[in-house]
């Protein structure tokens, strides 16, 4: 995909399937919401989630920053599409800094955020970690572009 590309795909609301490593060797997979902070696409921001901070994933995370994500979509061979990314995660603790990656992910999924959804939002935030993603590699496809012909 092209740098355009990528930004309308990764622009849209789907999952990241992220993989961090577990305290055996082996991956943990898990399916986050994810949203950009510092900029409102994949090319002018970071990609960020924010998660509960007893999860698997952030102990992984503390042990270990190196992870790896997918966004995948299409039924059929014809439409495959995605984006593989490697790198780091940066953890982040205040609360504050917690919730701006909230309110850059919820919206993404659940619509505008009013005064009371923002509340819900910070109380959240005080109980949760947030995860900016350093991606390193980049690795896309799109079957649509190949016209039927493999």
């Amino acid at each position: 995909m092209t740098p355009e590309e990528l930004d309308d795909y990764l622009g849209a609301p789907r999952t990241l399937n992220i993989a961090t490593i577990g305290p055996t060797g082996r991956p943990h997979l898990v399916a986050m919401w994810f949203g950009f902070v510092g900029g409102d696409r994949f090319s002018t921001g970071t990609i960020a989630f924010w998660t509960f901070g007893k999860s698997q994933k952030v102990m992984n995370l503390r042990r270990d920053p190196r992870m790896s994500a997918l966004v995948e979509s299409g039924a059929t061979y014809a439409e495959l599409r995605g984006v593989e990314l490697e790198g780091s995660a940066r953890l982040v603790d205040d609360p504050d800094e917690v919730l701006a990656i909230a309110l850059a992910v919820s919206p993404r999924y659940s619509g505008p955020v009013d005064e009371r959804g923002r509340g819900f939002l910070a109380a959240q935030a005080r109980k949760r970690v947030g995860v900016l993603f350093d991606v390193e590699r980049v690795v896309s496809w799109d079957h649509t572009k190949l016209g039927g012909v493999y």
